[in-house]
C-alpha cells in the first residue's frame, strides 16, 4: 500500500459547505437558468441514450451532472437532488457486468472515446461525497477496473490521449478512500504512458504564433490546454514527489503569446493570438478554474487563489447573460456586437460565424453543458482543510460545517467582495478547540490589517472558543495595465473593467436540428446603442461603489464602476466587429467622463484601448 502526497491542503467534505450571501444569489440564478434546466429544455440532456433516449450519449450528460450536482448541494434543493439522483441511478443501474459503464455496444468500444469515461467516473465519486451512496463509488470503481484491463489491447487515442491526467481525479479520490486497491496506481501509470506529454509540450514551446486559420489540433486546442495546467501537480501528488513548476512556466508562455487582459488566454478553438477581437471559449474558463483550484490545493501558493479569483469575477460572468439563460461559445476582450458574422467574414481563427453570440448551444454544445460547473466548484473551493486547521483560499460568501480534532466548527465567510476590498470570518466552536486560520490576502493587494493591525503572513494560531470574529481588510489602486500593439486596460483589485455601451437585446427564436430555441432559452442578437470608441485621456479614477442587487454581476447596475476621463476617437466597425487598432487616436472631441464597470458585468464591451498623454 502506497501512501501519496497530501498537498498543501485538501477540499473540505462538500456536504458541509454552503453559499452565503451574493454568491448564493448568483448560484441560484444558475439553478433557475439554463444549467440548471438542460433536463428540462435540452434533448442531448432530456433525452440522452445515458437514461435510455435517442439523443447524444457521450460527454454531455456528464458536463452537465458535473456542475449540476454540486449546484444542488450546495443550495440544498430537494427537487433538484432528485433529478440528479434519477440520472445517476440510470447510469448505475445499466452499467455492464465488466465495469463497462458508456453507452455503446460492446463490439464498439475499441473506437469509443474513453475520455468520457473519465468524466462519468469524477461525476460519480463527487456524487458519492455528497450523498454518502457508497454504490456510486462501487460503480467508479468497476468502471476503472474495466478501464484498466482495455488499456492492455486499446491504448488511449482523440480526447482521451489529450485529457488522460483528468481521470487522475477519481483515481485519487477513491484511492484515499480505498487505498487496498493498488491496481488504481497501475491505471495512473498506464494513463501517463499512453497520453500526451503536456510537460515537454509546454518545454519545447513551439506555438508562439497561433496556427493559420481553420488548423485545429489537439495539442492547441484551448480547453485542452486549461486542463493541462494541473496535470504534473496531479503527477507530482500521486507519485509523491515535489511538484514541478510546469504550470506557472506554461502561464508565463500562454500570457506572452495568447494572453488576455482578463488573465485568460485566448483559444477560439485553439491558441489565437494576442489580439482583442480573438476569443477564449467558455469552457477554457471553467476548466482553467478547475485547475487553478486543484494547484492551490497542491501547492498552497497564493498565486493560483488570485488566478481563480480573476477569472470567476472576470471572464466566467461576461460570457453569460446576466440571468443566466443564455451563454457565448467564445467572449471577445473588445465586443461590440453579438450578431453572426457573414461566411468566412468571423476574426475567430477556428470557430465559426455564430460563436460569439448568446444562445443555447451557439457553435457547439459543450460549453452549454460543461458551463455549470464553474460557480459550485468555485463556491466548494473557497475555503480548504490545512494540516493545522484551515484556510481561506479564494474570497467569496460561503460557510462550511466540518470537525477539527473531533469539535463541531463552524465558518463563514462574509463579503462583498470582489466589489469591497474587506471581509470577515465568524468562527463558531462548540467547544474550546486549538487550531490555525490562515487568512487570504490577495497579491494584487497591499497594506492588509487584521482586527485593525498590520496583517503580517496572516495566520492566526489559537484556541478557538464560542462565536469569535476576524475582520479583514486591505487596499487596491485603480490602474492602467499595459497591453500590446500601445493598449491598455483598466483593473483595481482583482476586476477588470470596459466601457460598456448601451445594448438592444433581439430574442431570435427557431429550431435547427429538431433542437428548439424558445424564450427564455432563444438565442440573441445583441447591438451597441451608444458609443464606444474611445480612448483613455488621464490615469486618475474614481471609484464609486454601490448595493450589490438580486443579479450581482449586473450590467444595469454594477456594484461598483470607476469613472474615467476618456476622448472619443476614430475606431472603426469591420464585418461586425471593431477593428484590431483604431484608425487615430488623434481625439474628435473634448475628454469626458465615462463610467467603466466590471468585465464580469458587461455584454458589449471596449476593454483594450489607447492612452492619449
Amino acid at each position: 500500500m502506497k501512501q501519496i502526497n497530501k498537498g498543501r491542503y485538501s477540499f473540505l467534505p462538500p456536504a458541509g459547505i454552503r453559499p452565503e450571501g451574493w454568491l448564493k444569489r448568483q448560484l441560484q440564478l444558475q439553478a433557475d437558468g439554463l444549467a440548471g434546466q438542460l433536463d428540462r429544455v435540452w434533448p442531448d440532456v432530456s433525452d440522452s441514450k445515458w437514461i435510455g433516449g435517442e439523443h447524444e450519449g457521450w460527454e454531455r450528460v456528464p458536463y452537465w451532472l458535473d456542475g449540476f450536482i454540486p449546484l444542488a448541494w450546495l443550495l440544498d434543493d430537494e427537487d433538484m437532488k432528485a433529478r440528479a439522483r434519477r440520472y445517476v441511478e440510470h447510469i448505475m443501474a445499466r452499467q455492464e457486468e465488466d465495469g463497462w459503464i458508456c453507452t455503446c455496444e460492446k463490439k464498439d468500444r475499441m473506437r469509443y472515446d474513453v475520455w468520457v469515461v473519465f468524466l462519468i467516473c469524477k461525476v460519480l465519486v463527487m456524487y458519492a461525497d455528497f450523498t454518502g451512496d457508497e454504490r456510486a463509488d462501487d460503480a467508479a470503481e468497476k468502471a476503472l477496473k474495466q478501464l484498466n484491463s482495455q488499456l492492455n489491447y486499446c491504448t488511449l487515442f482523440g480526447w482521451g490521449q489529450a485529457r488522460w491526467f483528468e481521470c487522475y481525479v477519481p483515481i485519487l479520490r477513491l484511492y484515499e478512500k480505498r487505498p487496498q486497491n493498488d491496481w488504481l496506481l497501475s491505471l495512473a501509470y498506464k494513463l501517463r504512458m499512453q497520453g500526451m506529454n503536456w510537460r515537454y509540450f509546454f518545454e519545447d514551446w513551439q506555438q508562439e504564433k497561433p496556427m493559420r486559420k481553420d488548423a485545429w489540433t489537439f495539442i492547441t486546442h484551448v480547453v485542452n490546454i486549461a486542463m493541462a495546467l494541473k496535470a504534473e501537480a496531479m503527477i507530482g501528488h500521486l507519485e509523491d514527489c515535489p511538484v514541478h513548476e510546469n504550470a506557472k512556466h506554461a502561464l508565463e508562455l500562454l500570457w506572452r503569446d495568447h494572453g488576455m487582459a482578463a488573465w485568460h488566454f485566448t483559444g477560439d478553438e485553439c491558441l489565437s493570438g494576442k489580439s482583442p477581437i480573438h476569443g477564449a471559449e467558455l469552457c477554457s474558463v471553467v476548466e482553467a478554474m478547475y485547475s487553478y483550484e486543484h494547484l492551490i490545493r497542491f501547492t498552497g501558493e497564493s498565486l493560483w487563489s488570485d488566478l481563480l479569483e480573476r477569472l470567476a469575477y472576470n471572464a466566467l460572468p461576461a460570457t453569460i447573460s446576466p440571468d443566466m439563460w443564455s451563454h457565448q461559445y467564445d467572449q471577445m476582450t473588445n465586443q461590440i456586437r453579438c450578431e453572426p458574422f457573414e461566411k468566412g467574414q468571423q476574426p475567430f481563427i477556428t470557430n465559426r460565424e455564430e460563436s460569439h453570440i448568446f444562445g443555447l448551444e451557439p457553435n457547439y454544445g459543450c460549453c452549454t453543458s460543461n458551463m455549470g460547473q464553474g460557480w459550485p466548484k468555485f463556491a466548494l473551493s473557497a475555503i480548504m482543510k490545512m494540516e493545522d486547521g484551515l484556510v481561506i483560499t479564494a474570497i467569496a460568501p460561503v460557510s462550511v460545517c466540518t470537525q477539527i480534532d473531533g469539535v463541531p466548527v463552524h465558518v463563514t465567510v462574509e463579503t462583498d467582495y470582489p466589489f469591497k476590498n474587506s471581509y470577515s470570518v465568524h468562527v463558531k466552536a462548540e467547544r474550546p478547540v486549538y487550531f490555525s486560520l490562515k487568512l487570504r490576502l490577495p497579491g494584487f493587494a497591499f497594506d492588509g490589517l487584521v482586527n485593525g493591525q498590520p496583517a503580517g503572513e496572516g495566520v492566526i494560531k489559537r484556541c478557538w472558543q464560542q462565536e469569535e470574529t476576524v475582520d479583514v481588510s486591505f487596499r487596491t489602486q485603480a490602474q492602467l495595465r499595459e497591453r500590446p500593439q500601445g493598449l491598455y486596460c483598466l483593473e483595481n483589485g482583482p476586476l477588470l473593467f470596459a466601457v460598456a455601451p448601451d445594448t438592444v437585446w433581439t430574442k431570435v427564436e427557431y429550431e435547427r436540428d429538431g433542437v428548439e430555441r424558445k424564450y427564455p432559452y432563444c438565442d440573441y442578437h445583441v447591438t451597441a446603442a451608444s458609443p464606444w470608441n474611445y480612448a483613455f485621456a488621464g490615469t486618475d479614477f474614481i471609484r464609486e461603489e454601490s448595493e450589490i442587487g438580486t443579479v450581482p454581476f449586473s450590467p444595469d447596475k454594477p456594484p461598483v464602476t470607476l469613472h474615467a476621463r476618456m476622448a472619443p476617437i476614430t475606431w472603426a466597425e469591420e464585418n461586425g466587429a471593431c477593428t484590431e487598432l483604431p484608425q487615430s487616436t488623434t481625439p474628435l472631441g473634448e475628454p469626458v467622463d465615462v463610467p467603466l464597470i466590471p468585465y464580469g458585468c458587461t455584454t458589449l464591451r471596449m476593454t483594450e484601448m489607447p492612452l492619449i498623454k
